[in-house]
């Protein structure tokens, strides 16, 4: 493939039930998360995703199943090699910075250094209400909790002061191995860019099926932006793929994503069973040439 290499995760199925999917999702079940995180890790995938809500109203239109992502990690860490997590995105305001530091960041021990963390401010009032937090301050809530989350991951004694959020010379251990573990911030308004640019490490806003960026404004909101070096943007094709049917589309996906901006590519795949979407990773990491490993 002429395309240059980029890195690549997937939209892991199973995991959330938003909008249409599959019939065999609903009934798979932890052996199937298992084969899909094995054969991702295998293929040279770089990461895969695990959304995340607490409690949500019956009937809402984005779904009702969502793993917990650290749960659902912790267990696949275990099953896996070099295979990243990336909860995405993990709800700040529900959460003291010390315990996303502390229960993550013995994820990211745990697991080698292989945590990604995906961090919004939410927007789903019913689930703020059920678990009594407050909803109209959620953004400087969140921006203070990014900043405290810098300073304490990755660090045994940690100490910082905000207007939300303060701890002086508090031991975590065990604590985050990656030197500075990548915040990549969620949500697709120019404000969560900026808050990106600003606390993040990296952007990833939602796909544009669910009201994210088209490439052509994607790559005009980085332009506008003054970005820090080495900083990630996660693009996501604005339809599921089938490497198997049209395989041009994977070099066509890769060459969108450079141009809008894109440093890593969230995989959402067409598929109708378990076999079909394994067959359809498969698929795409070949042509892809992704680092393949052998069974």
């Amino acid at each position: 493939m002429s395309a240059p290499q980029m890195k690549v995760g997937i939209s892991s199925p199973i995991l959330a039930l938003a909008g249409e999917r599959p019939a065999w999702e609903a009934a798979a079940g932890t052996a199937e998360i298992v084969r899909v995180a094995k054969t991702a890790d295998r293929l040279g995938f770089d990461f895969m995703t695990c959304g995340e809500h607490v409690a949500v109203p019956p009937g809402l239109t984005r779904g009702e199943r969502f793993y917990d992502p650290l749960a659902t990690f912790s267990f696949l860490a275990g099953q896996t090699s070099r295979l990243k997590f990336l909860p995405f995105v993990l709800v700040l305001p529900f959460y003291h910075p010390l315990e996303i530091a502390k229960r993550y960041g013995t994820l990211d021990a745990l697991s080698g250094g292989r945590l990604l963390l995906g961090l919004g401010v939410g927007n789903l009032k019913d689930e703020f209400d059920i678990l009594d937090v407050p909803f109209e301050d959620r953004g400087p809530r969140a921006d203070d909790s990014l900043r405290a989350l810098r300073a304490a991951l990755g660090k045994r004694v940690v100490s910082y002061h905000g207007p939300y959020y303060s701890f002086e010379n508090m031991v975590i251990d065990p604590h985050a191995v990656q030197p500075r573990v990548p915040l990549w911030i969620g949500g697709h308004s120019g404000r969560a860019l900026r808050r990106a640019a600003t606390l993040g490490d990296g952007w990833a806003p939602a796909p544009q099926t669910f009201g994210g960026p088209a490439p052509d404004l994607m790559r005009k909101m980085l332009d506008d932006m003054d970005l820090p070096d080495d900083f990630d943007v996660v693009f996501t094709a604005p339809q599921p793929l089938d490497p198997l049917e049209r395989p041009d589309e994977v070099a066509e996906t890769i060459a969108t994503a450079q141009r809008a901006g894109g440093t890593r590519i969230k995989l959402v795949l067409e598929h109708e069973s378990l076999a079909h979407y394994l067959e359809q990773l498969e698929c795409f990491a070949e042509l892809a040439e992704l680092d393949v490993r052998p069974e």
